[in-house]
């Protein structure tokens, strides 16, 4: 592979559980661009979101994902990353974006509490419609879109590797 992997989609869709092991099965650097923010502000997440708000949680976030310098990484960034241009660009640049896409069904299921989650809704949104206002995002930034409807956690990860070799993206 050239260059890094980002995995983009909602939360709760794997970005962190299947990015671990698809570092581990590339031999690459697994990074949590969550865990990031949280060190650099020293607050968790749900804190900042909190006391900066949405928009000023966007912007930390934005810049954080742009300023990333990163090699030979699995990058698994928020799913409102998709909301900050710089970011998006940036990620394009150092490598390919993955869409890991869920149902609403099945994204719902796993994602338990959206607040602790530390899951950007604003004032009167529903999980439902911030799935039917960042899906389309997500398609836009892809150069991959994996499906995980049917698959376990290897499954996903064997077909995104797949994937990404059949596109000529993986390997050296």
């Amino acid at each position: 592979m050239r260059g890094n992997i980002t995995l983009i989609g909602m939360p709760a869709s794997g970005k962190s559980t299947l990015g671990r092991r698809l570092a581990e099965k590339l031999g690459y650097e697994f990074v949590d661009v969550d865990r990031i923010i949280e060190a650099e502000e020293k607050r968790l997440l749900k804190e900042i979101i909190a006391e900066e708000g949405d928009d000023g949680f966007l912007e930390i976030e934005n810049r954080v994902n742009a300023g990333l310098c990163l090699e030979r990484s699995v990058i698994a960034p928020g799913g409102s990353v998709i909301y900050g241009k710089e970011a998006m660009e940036h990620l394009k640049e150092i490598g390919v974006i993955v869409y890991l896409k869920l149902s609403f069904e099945e994204m719902e299921k796993r994602i338990g509490n959206p607040v602790e989650r530390g899951v950007v809704l604003k004032q009167g949104m529903t999980l439902k419609k911030l799935y039917e206002e960042r899906t389309p995002y997500y398609d836009r930034y892809a150069d991959v879109v994996l499906d995980e409807t049917g698959f376990n956690l290897e499954e996903s990860v064997d077909h995104l590797i797949d994937m990404l070799e059949s596109k000529g993206i993986q390997g050296e």
